[in-house]
């Protein structure tokens, strides 16, 4: 944590001079991307005709020992689905990438509002050749270091003790909401995890593996398995907006019951929380926002398998836990907490930034607990607005955590 304290406490520093700046400074319009280029490449234009909110394109590359090159795109859009007085503004998303080592993935995600909110569709659907760089369940080990810098989802080093793993990976997830009282909705779905072709890299040339031995203590294949189950959901949000709010909170509590007579390998159940909530500083620039983030994963009964057990990065948009790369912590329970400080750094809100820290936590399933052990994580990023309309942002950020974790995350829109 000492590593971690001193520049975090310069940022923010930083960031309260520029919240400070911000409440004396006056208003201006707004400029995104499309501004910017339409004033490089077309100066004597004065009339831009209002066109529909389009969809937003970020490049994606990294790269892994194990995997390869990686190279793909992200493509987060948006829509109105109804008068914009009583419905929502409803969102999706397209993933796409492949490794040069025999990785694809495809993803497919939406948020969809209804006319006059009456009803909420959330889908988050995979197919993929995937894969992880694994070291271990649980929190508070020392054994297991990153020793390295991370590009998106990957150390672009594996450390000795980093577990490689491939494996095809099939995601459906739909859940459908109703609408019973002014911001509450209530419903349910299903949830399909299915993992085939599980290839542990060191356990192939004869090593012991923590996936191997937690599958064989828990009477789980080593190779292939499934977490198939109903949903049962509750659902609360004030949110202004969803892809980058000022204000509200946003709660989503899920019970999933993990069925054999469903495909499951063993029955579970597990008690789901997606708790966001947004407080504005500033009147006059609304846009400085504190927020705050819990995402957490309760195993009750039974036993999950390996790869289906919630991790770092394990949200349905892979941003929780910047510092750590995907699948750094995991454990049959997992609670994660994340605070941010978000504030413009133009007047005209083209360019703003971000102060992050964040903390995780795992239990193992045998001697360390939940809330026993934390990892912390922390950094700074840069957000440029790429579409005023639907508030949308290409962002980078920059994280250091422990263990010799650190790295750079690119994605699109706010991190929650």
């Amino acid at each position: 944590m000492p590593c971690i304290r001193r520049p975090l406490l310069m940022l923010l520093l930083t960031a309260l001079c520029n919240h400070a700046a911000g409440q004396a400074r006056d208003t201006v319009p707004e400029v995104d991307i499309g501004d910017v280029f339409r004033k490089i490449f077309k100066p004597k234009t004065t009339h831009v005709p209002k066109k529909e909110p389009g969809a937003v394109v970020l490049p994606a590359i990294g790269y892994n020992p194990s995997f390869g090159f990686i190279l793909g795109a992200k493509v987060s859009g948006g829509r109105q689905l109804g008068d914009p007085a009583t419905t929502g503004f409803s969102v999706f998303g397209l993933e796409f990438f492949y490794g040069t080592k025999d990785i694809t993935m495809l993803k497919a995600r939406h948020n969809l509002l209804l006319k006059d909110n009456q009803w909420n569709l959330q889908g988050d659907w995979q197919l993929s050749k995937f894969a992880m760089i694994d070291y271990g369940v649980g929190t508070g080990s020392s054994d297991y270091r990153t020793d390295g810098f991370g590009i998106n989802q990957y150390p672009v080093t594996n450390s000795d003790s980093a577990f490689p793993i491939k494996y095809t990976y099939i995601r459906l997830q739909e859940k459908v909401y109703r609408n019973i009282a002014p911001h509450w909705y209530a419903g349910g779905g299903l949830w399909f995890d299915m993992f085939n072709n599980i290839k542990d890299e060191k356990k192939e040339s004869g090593r012991h593996t923590p996936h191997e031995v937690y599958s064989l203590t828990r009477d789980f294949s080593t190779e292939k398995y499934a977490m198939n189950g109903l949903l049962l959901a509750l659902q609360y949000n004030t949110r202004e907006h969803p892809i980058r709010s000022y204000g509200g909170i946003y709660a989503d509590l899920i019970a999933r019951l993990n069925q054999t007579w469903l495909g499951s390998t063993k029955n579970s159940f597990q008690l789901m929380l997606d708790f966001r909530k947004y407080w504005s500083l500033s009147k006059r620039n609304p846009e400085h926002v504190l927020a705050i983030w819990n995402w957490a994963v309760y195993t009750l009964s039974g036993e999950v398998p390996y790869l289906a057990l919630p991790y770092t990065a394990g949200d349905t948009y892979n941003r929780l836990g910047r510092a750590y790369t995907l699948g750094r912590f995991k454990g049959p329970s997992f609670f994660y907490f994340e605070t941010e400080y978000r504030y413009p750094i133009t007047r005209n809100k083209f360019i703003s930034g971000v102060v992050f820290l964040n903390w995780q936590t795992a239990n193992n399933g045998h001697e360390r607990k939940l809330f026993e052990y934390w990892e912390p994580g922390a950094g700074v990023g840069l957000r440029i607005m790429f579409q005023k309309q639907t508030r949308s942002a290409m962002s980078a950020d920059i994280g250091r955590g422990r263990y010799g974790a650190s790295g750079i995350f690119f994605g699109l829109n706010e991190a929650f």
